[in-house]
């Protein structure tokens, strides 16, 4: 490599001493601060005008069902839906296990499970291989307050399926072969029932709150001795009785008009007479008086689990309160993200699930909060249940609950209108219990236009906790000393069937007070 001229390195050198000595440049000063005066503009008006706020939607008013009378004097209500080809019908009488004789309860639903098995010119196999072939779903039913046979059809074979319908309507056969086979399914059900805690609680309901000798103070499917009772005579009295043409209604939604409905029933229901005694109005239960048990506690050693509940009465479906007392109820049990359940399940895990509810009925039902829990946790759960529905009788809703059964109300609404069968339960229901074909309408209205006060008010009168009849199902020896220590009065001991159990006695030996007429 040649060596770097001597002229050159001096230059190098005297260039970057030259750098090195250099002053810095100047660092640019900073941006100055925008004061207030110097903000920024404010953007143009928008020439749309102001952006409005979106309005509540108006509440669901369900479709009023046309109404008229048909053969025999069967009330009709018609609802037609021509989207889809398929139609339900229900029939409805006012009659059900309220009416059971005293000693026989149970006979409701024993005759309306006899309807089907066997009717007009088939018995009980053919009949069930007719439905089958058509694809038609049938059933027959029995509550406290109404009995009921419903079907579901497509369209284009709602003409044979209709006259199996008319069969079993008005000409079952009620053969004693039948009834002993539908006896001993029933005391299956009747047997399992008592190992079931919630089964048995819901019994027990009825007993503590109604008493003995109220309609609705006993299950609407009997009682083992009870269901013993009942004969063939029984059943075929009281389906003379009940099941008259001037008594009922039929209900039909669906891809059917009242030009096609008329000759099917006549066809169907043209030999189905009233007899010639003036019906008898539908039975309207009183509201129960007690006096009431404080705590009634159920001794079922082999639980795996307890039943802890705070009962209370009710209002019938006609009492204008009942519409907003549906949203109430989903606040504080009828929902899973309602007070209750989210307390006792996703706070504390004390349950699955726990809930309430109120029945729907002709006389004043009841109102029941109740959880199924761990038998070692019975105490704390119900003292936790208490806890919420005192707070919730004397606090009333938050806003948020407020809006919240509104919007949970109408979502449950518009479910039941989607499909033909949701549509025909409603409205068979209604009809068994003398409300108006515009029913629904009217009480989504009024339910959906409650404010906070009239849920308030409703909260404290329904949910309150220190009148209510606290009812425990499960271990007596396990769950009795939990109780105690809670302060609550000595426990009313009952059996499975809510008769009162003799102190010192076993169960099953009862009083004649509290227990079911024999």
């Amino acid at each position: 490599m040649t060596p770097a001229h001597p002229v050159l390195k001096l230059v190098a050198l005297g260039l970057l001493a030259s750098c090195a000595s250099a002053p810095a440049p100047p660092v640019a000063p900073p941006s100055p601060v925008a004061t207030a005066s110097q903000a920024p503009l404010a953007p143009p008006p928008d020439p749309l005008g102001p952006r409005p706020e979106p309005a509540m939607a108006a509440a669901f008013l369900p479709p009023t069902p046309q109404v008229f009378t048909a053969t025999g004097g069967v009330t009709v209500w018609l609802l037609e839906r021509h989207e889809v080809p398929l139609v339900a019908c229900e029939i409805a009488v006012p009659t059900g296990a309220a009416s059971d004789p005293g000693g026989k309860g149970g006979l409701a639903y024993a005759t309306a499970n006899m309807l089907d098995r066997g009717a007009g010119k088939r018995g009980a196999i053919e009949m069930a291989g007719a439905l089958d072939a058509l694809g038609a779903r049938l059933g027959t039913d029995a509550n406290a307050d109404a009995s009921f046979v419903s079907l579901t059809v497509l369209k284009q074979h709602l003409g044979e399926a209709f006259a199996l319908f008319g069969d079993v309507v008005a000409r079952p056969r009620l053969e004693p072969a039948e009834l002993k086979r539908v006896k001993d399914l029933w005391n299956n059900e009747l047997s399992q029932r008592e190992k079931d805690p919630d089964a048995t609680a819901r019994v027990v309901f009825r007993a503590a709150l109604f008493g003995a000798e109220h309609p609705y103070g006993h299950p609407w499917d009997g009682t083992p001795e009870s269901a013993r009772a009942v004969g063939l005579g029984d059943i075929t009295r009281f389906y003379a009785s009940a099941w008259r043409p001037d008594q009922a209604t039929l209900v039909c939604a669906g891809d059917l008009t009242r030009a096609e409905l008329e000759p099917l029933m006549a066809a169907a229901f043209g030999s189905w007479k009233s007899p010639g005694t003036k019906a008898r109005p539908p039975l309207v239960p009183p509201t129960p008086k007690g006096p009431w048990p404080r705590v009634v506690l159920v001794d079922r050693p082999d639980a795996p689990q307890a039943v802890v509940a705070a009962l209370r009465p009710g209002v019938a479906a006609s009492n204008p309160l009942t519409p907003a007392l549906i949203r109430v109820n989903a606040a504080i049990g009828g929902s899973f993200t309602s007070r209750l359940n989210q307390d006792l399940r996703e706070q504390r895990g004390l349950t699955y699930g726990a809930q309430s509810r109120f029945s729907v009925s002709r006389g004043p039902g009841q109102v029941v909060a109740w959880a199924d829990v761990a038998t070692d946790k019975t105490g704390e759960a119900l003292a936790a249940m208490l806890s919420d529905l005192h707070q919730f009788a004397v606090g009333g809703l938050t806003d948020d609950e407020v809006a919240k059964t509104r919007s949970h109300a109408r979502a449950d609404l518009v479910g039941a209108y989607e499909s033909v069968e949701g549509i025909v339960g409603h409205l068979a229901a209604d009809a068994s219990l003398g409300l108006a074909a515009d029913f629904e309408a009217r009480a989504s209205e009024a339910r959906d236009a409650a404010t906070k006060a009239d849920l308030d008010g409703l909260a404290r009168d329904y949910f309150a906790p220190e009148d209510a009849v606290l009812v425990v199902v499960g271990p007596r020896a396990t769950v009795q000393p939990m109780l105690e220590k809670l302060g609550l009065p000595a426990a009313q001991i009952r059996d499975a069937q809510g008769n009162v159990v003799k102190p010192g006695a076993p169960t099953g030996e009862r009083t004649s007070t509290g227990g079911f007429r024999e």
